[in-house]
């Protein structure tokens, strides 16, 4: 082995000295170095770089999307009010839409009546299926010659069956005030109700209520008091002469000071799906049935009910879509009878009068049945094929 040199004093000095400058020299870089990074972080490594880029570029995005948001924010209210604007007039014009059933019904049935009575039960059976079934119209049409219920009344009797059927489908507590007494009327307080959903009780509140202008003195100027059938008369918003029936929008607020406001009689209808009860009118004639519709349009569809129409079962009947569809039952001698009669339809069969022409009660075992038992049957009978064209529509 070989030997160590030896070192010198002189030689120790100046290596420890080396040593010593070497260490401090390392340090000072070090400490730049980390000054360094923790300003601009220039000797990161590249996947730490791109992270970071990518999220800064992330945070741009998010900057600006915040500012376009802020920016539709502010034309936030006026698009909402356009939406709904259009929303409104969609539901509107669906509401329009809506589809409606009318009966027309021949007046010479209570022709066939022995008394009075007897004729305001026949139109109590009547107005009974019609709410019922929920029916939208009922036109009474007469046919070329009238007779005479009894030897008290002149009128013919449709216009008996009009009135009648407009008595009965008034609330009570309305009845006093829009017809006076009667003859025609003497029993009409033997006949069922009705029961109508705006038939309502003292101690019922609903969203809308039928009511009758009064001559009264309204607390505010631009109003009218209206009787609504509850223990105080409300304000409506409108000026209008005593006397006249009307529907009341009454809302969920039960404060019977606060002003209500008018609106049309078919607004529960279409607003809240509600049946409100059916409106009655008169023809002169059966071609005046079609001629005076009063709907948009007039009647799309029309169907003739008679013992000599066509056998078809209801769950294979297709009733097409429809807006306004009509339902017609004959008198005495039915249908052909009244088509006979009118000048109009001079000449044609009675079948090109209707869409379709159809027997209800095919296997009937009378002879006969009468208008008011054919309603009941024939109602009974279309109750799905309407279901299934409403449907459709939809």
């Amino acid at each position: 082995m070989g030997k160590k040199s030896k070192r010198t004093p002189d030689e120790a000095e100046l290596e420890s000295e080396l040593d010593l400058k070497t260490r401090v020299d390392g340090d000072s870089k070090k400490k730049k170095q980390k000054k360094k990074r923790s300003h601009g972080d220039p000797e990161m490594e590249p996947e730490q770089k791109m992270s970071l880029d990518g999220d800064v570029k992330k945070e741009k995005k998010k900057k600006k999307k915040s500012k376009s948001q802020d920016e539709e924010v502010e034309l936030e209210p006026e698009q909402i009010k356009t939406q709904e604007e259009v929303k409104q007039n969609v539901e509107e014009k669906k509401n329009d839409e809506r589809p409606t059933v009318s009966i027309a019904i021949a007046g010479s049935i209570i022709h066939n009546t022995q008394s009075l009575e007897l004729a305001s039960r026949l139109a109590g059976q009547i107005s009974r299926a019609a709410t019922i079934f929920r029916i939208d119209e009922i036109v009474v049409f007469d046919n070329k010659s009238s007779s005479e219920i009894d030897a008290d009344s002149s009128e013919s009797g449709a216009s008996f069956l009009v009135r009648i059927l407009k008595y009965l489908e008034t609330p009570q507590y309305l009845r006093k005030s829009l017809f006076p007494k009667q003859n025609d009327l003497r029993y009409v307080g033997m006949l069922p109700p009705v029961d109508a959903p705006h038939h309502l009780r003292k101690h019922e509140w609903e969203q809308y209520r039928e009511g009758v202008t009064l001559n009264e003195k309204a607390p505010i100027s631009e109003g009218t008091m209206v009787d609504v059938g509850l223990s105080k008369s409300v304000v409506v918003d409108q000026v209008l002469s005593p006397g006249v029936r009307v529907t009341v929008a009454m809302g969920t607020n039960r404060d019977l000071d606060l002003v209500r406001q008018i609106v049309p009689s078919s607004k529960p209808r279409e607003e809240a799906g509600m049946y409100w009860g059916y409106k009655v009118r008169y023809a002169s004639h059966l071609s005046s049935v079609f001629k005076e519709c009063p709907f948009e349009g007039g009647y799309d569809y029309l169907i003739g009910t008679s013992e000599h129409g066509l056998v078809i079962s209801s769950s294979e009947l297709k009733i097409p879509t429809f807006r306004h569809l009509l339902i017609a039952f004959g008198g005495l001698a039915g249908l052909e009878e009244s088509v006979e009669e009118d000048n109009q339809y001079k000449g044609k069969n009675v079948r090109e009068a209707f869409d379709i022409y159809l027997n209800t009660c095919p296997h009937q075992g009378s002879r006969t049945i009468r208008t008011e038992e054919a309603m009941f049957i024939s109602l009974q009978y279309f109750q799905e094929p309407i279901d299934r064209a409403v449907k459709r529509l939809d």
